[in-house]
């Protein structure tokens, strides 16, 4: 393995990149050209290029992109592509570069990459290769989240024409429609040879610094050794709502000190009866479920002045 150093210099004076876009992300399809123009003046050498217009076949085009030897494989997406990426790049002489084009772009806010295409593909040419940690759920890496309960029907419920159209304000939406007939969960969580109980329409188990687009907390990052456990609510469909915005409203002032977290390495959740589990909005089976963290798992390519601990 290179030192960081050394793959950040390979990469600025090479440039040998493979490019992989979700033309099934909010702006993949309409942004794939310009990606691909943008990174051939930046001076890359584009060892590989497609658009993926079939979601089944990207973990497929991804892997060939990386068999053909590039520094950099570049994704662009939304944050189930930038995860699916990551699980092929874990612990491997190779960074992750951004292009934010999906809904919420989690993963990009937590590595500091801009959401703007031109600046992010600035970020290609002048960053900087950091470490950040992967989850573990069952074994199989994650990037942000694992969500129990309402929001994995959520994520498998979201009309993508509707997403296409609203953004991020999709999800809230659906939410609100499964709600009516969804009913709360007890949960048990074991770490640190403690258990913590909740009775919750939703929980939430977060490797990253953001969710739904927004701070998870101020010191939430996904380089501080950390899952951040935390229910949203209680089993009243109404403290559901309230506690949401109240996240919204209070992320990024919050601390993972605080109620409602639970900062942990490595955790077990089960549920009074099996749910559905999303990670990094994809299905993820259902609970119960081992959570646990690998530590500097994954090379992304980051702005020079993004903190690397």
């Amino acid at each position: 393995m290179r030192t960081k150093e050394q793959l950040t210099a390979d990469i600025r004076e090479k440039k040998r990149a493979v490019l992989v876009v979700n033309a099934h992300s909010r702006r993949g399809r309409l942004l794939y050209d310009t990606a691909f123009e943008r990174l051939k003046l930046a001076g890359f050498t584009l060892l590989g290029a497609k658009a993926v217009d079939r979601p089944r076949e990207l973990q497929h085009v991804l892997a060939e992109g990386l068999a053909k030897g590039p520094d950099l494989l570049i994704a662009g997406g939304g944050d189930g592509t930038i995860s699916t990426a990551a699980r092929l790049l874990a612990h491997r002489d190779v960074a992750l570069g951004l292009l934010p084009l999906g809904t919420t772009n989690n993963f990009a806010r937590t590595a500091h990459t801009p959401l703007d295409l031109g600046e992010a593909v600035d970020v290609l040419v002048d960053g900087k290769v950091i470490d950040l940690d992967l989850g573990l759920a069952g074994g199989e890496p994650f990037t942000n989240h694992v969500g129990v309960g309402l929001s994995a029907e959520v994520m498998l419920k979201a009309p993508r024409p509707l997403k296409r159209v609203l953004g991020r304000l999709a999800y809230p939406l659906t939410a609100l429609g499964l709600l009516t007939r969804h009913q709360p969960l007890r949960i048990t969580v074991r770490t640190d040879g403690r258990s913590h109980e909740f009775r919750s329409h939703q929980v939430y188990v977060a490797n990253g610094g953001h969710h739904a687009g927004r701070p998870i907390a101020g010191d939430a990052d996904a380089d501080d050794r950390l899952l951040a456990t935390y229910a949203v609510g209680g089993p009243k469909r109404r403290e559901l709502l309230v506690e949401t915005a109240r996240n919204a409203a209070k992320g990024p002032s919050r601390t993972l000190r605080e109620e409602p977290f639970l900062a942990t390495g490595e955790l077990w959740l089960e549920t009074d009866r099996p749910a559905r589990v999303e990670v990094d909005g994809e299905p993820g089976g259902s609970t119960p479920l081992r959570i646990g963290l690998a530590a500097n798992a994954l090379r992304v390519m980051a702005p020079a002045g993004a903190p690397d601990r």
